[in-house]
């Protein structure tokens, strides 16, 4: 019997996808949102989402299950809040005065690529998206997550079934997924959304099949000398520990003002996170990277397991290893992300210097994603948002907690931060359901409004081409 080749396992899933997705698209509004609903009881589930979690740190070694528990749990109930009582079926909106009516159509069959850090909650953020715009998707995660997905999948269609969705509306890679079989579906979908792996967003642009990835992250906070230190330190501990900092919004660097450095030193102190001396420092720069690469052997891991592993005496209680670091590039990798509960920590004399400080970080790594700051002054918040190449400005918040939205502020709920044009993204958003729709403009003839020349070059022509003004009558 002839082995199946990559081509023909794609098509069968795509084909399967379209069929779903052609009744799927029939469905109205209520139904769209039963079915949506379906989908994130599945993991919200108390008992689905502790045995997903579980599998999910076992299978993957990233992360810790009661982290994750709250996050799936918190993501998915934060994205139905978004989308409650959102329109995605016929007419969306109408502009009488422009004359327009949007429709909201599908986009099709998309293929969604996720990563082993958040192995159940991004592919159900990326699920929940695509079906609320009447769209099939197939997910293509990880290898160290797929058995995690496969697990969940089940779990889904046991809910779709209950609320008779389409069969194949939701499916994933058979067998073993390779990136042979990854890179064959971005080409015959309709739209290809990448989470993770920088090699993964270079191929789903070459694909041919619009792509929508999204970028590293590298996050500096900045805590200036008129933020309430022990708020801004609480945030930042609760941050970074979170999940084991596998989060590509968790704050890897902490760049604080001289005047407040010693104070917030000793704060950290005493919640439970230690300054490496300098020997401490060179073992474990030595083992967090691997001929340049982190080491998946203790990244995403406690604090207390990687002091053990490279046997660094610290207190047991330790939950974030500080760093002090002076530069900013190659030659100081721990300016760049870490994925760990390893915290670098910069010494500047005032504001300004922090702030071009977090420019070069950005530069080095991480640019376009977010940078946090700490203050009470707020024209250097606004200050950051003009000067530097970032997509969020995080203010007073727990960075990891509030870049993917939040339920105190406005940001979309999701797994998925575009960067912009900074790192090659198609978005410069959070990944939201607005990005899996396409709209039919519908346009009415309404009264003309044609301006004539003096309108708009009667100024420009005082001041530069006097000579033309009575051309403008």
């Amino acid at each position: 019997m002839n082995k199946k080749s990559s081509e023909d396992i794609i098509k069968e899933l795509v084909f399967k996808s379209r069929k779903a997705q052609s009744i799927f698209e029939k469905y109205n509004q209520q139904q769209v949102d039963e079915v949506i609903t379906a989908v994130a009881w599945s993991l919200c589930k108390p008992l689905n989402n502790k045995k997903i979690s579980a599998l999910a740190v076992d299978a993957t070694g990233l992360g810790n299950s009661s982290d994750k528990i709250l996050k799936n749990k918190r993501k998915t109930l934060g994205l139905l809040r978004d989308l409650r009582n959102i329109k995605t079926v016929g007419v969306i909106s109408e502009d009488k005065k422009k004359g327009i009516v949007e429709i909201a159509k599908p986009v099709g069959v998309v293929a969604a690529v996720t990563p082993s850090t958040n192995p159940a909650a991004t592919p159900i953020n990326n699920i929940i998206n695509a079906l609320k715009g009447r769209n099939s998707i197939i997910i293509s995660p990880s290898p160290s997550g797929t058995k995690v997905f496969k697990d969940l999948l089940i779990l889904i269609n046991s809910e779709l079934k209950k609320v008779g969705a389409p069969e194949d509306l939701i499916q994933t890679i058979g067998g073993e997924v390779t990136k042979e079989l990854t890179y064959k579906l971005m080409e015959n979908v309709d739209l290809v959304i990448v989470t993770g792996s920088i090699n993964n967003v270079i191929q789903a642009s070459k694909s041919g099949t619009k792509a929508i990835g999204v970028g590293q992250g590298n996050v500096t906070s900045i805590v200036d000398e008129s933020a309430d230190l022990e708020e801004a330190l609480s945030k930042i501990k609760s941050s970074k520990i979170f999940d084991n900092a596998t989060s590509c919004s968790s704050e890897n660097n902490l760049i604080l003002v001289e005047e407040i450095y010693d104070e917030a030193i000793n704060l950290m102190r005493e919640k439970n996170a230690i300054l490496l001396n300098k020997d401490q420092k060179e073992i474990l720069q030595k083992n967090l990277w691997i001929e340049g690469k982190l080491n998946r052997k203790i990244i995403a891991k406690s604090a207390k397991f990687i002091a053990k592993e490279l046997k660094v005496d610290v207190k047991e209680d330790v939950e974030i290893l500080m760093v002090e670091e002076s530069g900013v590039g190659k030659n100081y990798p721990f300016s760049g992300e870490k994925l760990s509960p390893v915290l670098s920590v910069f010494k500047v004399k005032n504001f300004n210097e922090a702030k071009n400080l977090a420019k070069d970080i950005l530069n080095y790594q991480g640019i376009g994603h977010s940078v946090g700051i700490h203050t009470k002054i707020d024209n250097r918040i606004l200050e950051l948002g003009i000067d530097l190449p970032v997509c969020r400005v995080i203010v007073n918040q727990a960075h990891t907690f509030a870049t993917g939205g939040s339920f105190t502020n406005g940001l979309p709920f999701s797994l998925s931060m575009g960067c912009g044009t900074w790192q090659k993204n198609t978005i410069d958003n959070n990944l939201n359901y607005k990005h899996f729709l396409n709209i039919t403009k519908v346009s009415y003839l309404i009264p003309g409004q044609e301006p004539n020349l003096k309108d708009y070059f009667k100024e420009y022509c005082e001041k530069y081409d006097p000579n033309e003004l009575e051309n403008l009558e």
